[in-house]
C-alpha cells in the first residue's frame, strides 16, 4: 500500500511539475504573473471527469462539500494544490525509522 501512496505522490508531483512549467511560461510571455486555477487545467484536460466528480460529490455527500469546499480547493493554483497533494500522499506512504530503544546496542 505504501507503494502506491509514493508512486501516486510521484505522479502528482510530475504534474504539478508541468503545471508550474506552464504558468512559468504564460507569465514570461504576458509579462506578469499567470496562476491558472485547478479548474481551469483540470477541464481543459478532460472536463468530463471534472462533470462526473461534480455529480458524485452532489449525488453522495451533503451539497455544502461541493460549494464551499471543493469550489474553495478548485478556485487554488493548480501547481500549489498538486504540489500538496504530493505532500499528503508522501507522508501517506512513508515508512518511519526504527528507533533504537533507550537500551539497545544500535546507535
Amino acid at each position: 500500500m505504501r507503494l502506491l501512496f509514493r508512486f501516486l505522490s510521484l505522479i502528482a508531483l510530475v504534474v504539478a511539475v508541468i503545471a508550474g512549467v506552464i504558468d512559468a511560461i504564460q507569465s514570461v510571455a504576458a509579462d506578469r504573473l499567470v496562476l491558472t486555477p485547478l479548474r481551469a487545467a483540470w477541464s481543459d484536460v478532460s472536463p468530463a471527469t471534472l462533470a462526473a466528480l461534480e455529480d458524485w460529490v452532489l449525488a453522495h455527500l451533503p451539497a455544502a462539500f461541493w460549494d464551499p469546499g471543493l469550489r474553495l480547493i478548485l478556485g487554488q493554483p493548480a501547481t500549489a494544490v498538486l504540489l500538496a497533494l504530493a505532500f499528503l500522499l508522501y507522508l501517506l506512504g512513508h515508512r518511519r525509522r526504527q528507533r533504537a530503544s533507550r537500551f539497545s546496542w544500535r546507535r
